[in-house]
């Protein structure tokens, strides 16, 4: 019988999108599922070993996000201040940083997949991506992947 799976595309590159798909991919693991996240245009910033320390909030457009927040996101500097205020709050709740949850991810047995043509149109390299990702490969690759998932996610 083949082993439960979950598929999941990350496209978008800020803080606050990068934690769902590290948290349902280990939850999947911790259930016996097997787990792929494909990264893809802003998402590639996730896996960037240049950016995955310093990924911001999203403010701009975010609906959901506190009038303060919206309003210091307008000032110069104020999305850096907020995005360090959200990582501060999640490492006072012990949440794990992205850094940390990918070196879980990858410990758990969590596929970690680069888009090739988003990282030939944004100009990137293997070696801009941390160690962690598997691979590079094509959209054919990760669907073949997908069609057999029980869930397939886009976030």
């Amino acid at each position: 019988m083949q082993q439960d799976r979950l598929a999941i595309v990350c496209s978008k590159g800020s803080l606050d999108m990068a934690y769902p798909p590290f948290v349902l991919a280990t939850a999947a693991a911790a259930m016996d599922m097997d787990s792929m996240l494909f990264f893809t245009f802003w998402g590639l910033d996730i896996i960037n070993r240049h950016k995955i320390d310093s990924l911001d909030i999203s403010i701009a457009g975010n609906p959901s996000m506190p009038s303060m927040a919206k309003v210091a996101g307008m000032v110069p500097g104020g999305t850096r201040m907020v995005s360090t205020m959200m990582r501060t709050q999640f490492a006072k709740a012990k949440v794990m940083s992205i850094r940390e949850f990918v070196g879980t991810a990858h410990e758990v047995g969590v596929h970690m997949v680069a888009c090739q043509m988003t990282m030939d149109v944004m100009g990137m390299k293997r070696e801009d991506l941390i160690p962690e990702v598997e691979d590079v490969v094509g959209a054919a690759t990760f669907l073949d992947y997908a069609r057999d998932a029980k869930i397939q996610l886009f976030v």
